[in-house]
């Protein structure tokens, strides 16, 4: 299960990726924005977030109008490792280094077609674990000690 969370500028690629994800047979819990009224991006990222917190979702991507705001709102939310891509190496290689759990979109920056495919991506690829898990426990470590 995938949560999906946006502001109003990222609603129509949330919209997109939620149709992407309904021909994949990838189900998903939308955690809003539901259209393009004004909203806070740093709510929906918490809101979001808390569903992988819980294990309710195992990743999520959220989308805004750069993918910066929401990701940094994301990071601040204990245990999330968001990652703003907008390119495919880049997507790929946050599951596999970093062991990302939530991918972060730029609805002004990307088209639809590469935003899905960097989803593909993010979706797809497993940690590979090894020399990566401690840098990813430094990572815990910084985020407990502060």
């Amino acid at each position: 299960m995938i949560a999906l969370g946006s502001d109003h500028a990222g609603f129509p690629l949330k919209e997109a990726i939620k149709k992407y994800l309904d021909g994949e047979g990838v189900e998903y819990i939308d955690c809003g924005a539901y259209d393009t009224q004004s909203c806070d991006y740093p709510l929906q990222a918490e809101k979001t977030c808390l569903k992988v917190l819980n294990g309710e979702c195992e990743k999520a991507v959220l989308c805004c109008g750069t993918g910066i705001g929401i990701s940094m709102a994301a990071n601040k939310v204990k245990g999330i490792r968001a990652a703003c891509c907008s390119d495919y190496f880049s997507a790929k290689y946050t599951r596999m280094h970093n062991d990302a759990n939530v991918l972060c979109l730029g609805a002004r920056v990307i088209g639809e077609g590469a935003a899905l495919e960097l989803v593909n991506v993010f979706l797809n690829t497993e940690f590979e674990g090894g020399r990566h898990q401690r840098r990813i426990d430094q990572i815990t470590e910084l985020e407990n000690k502060y």
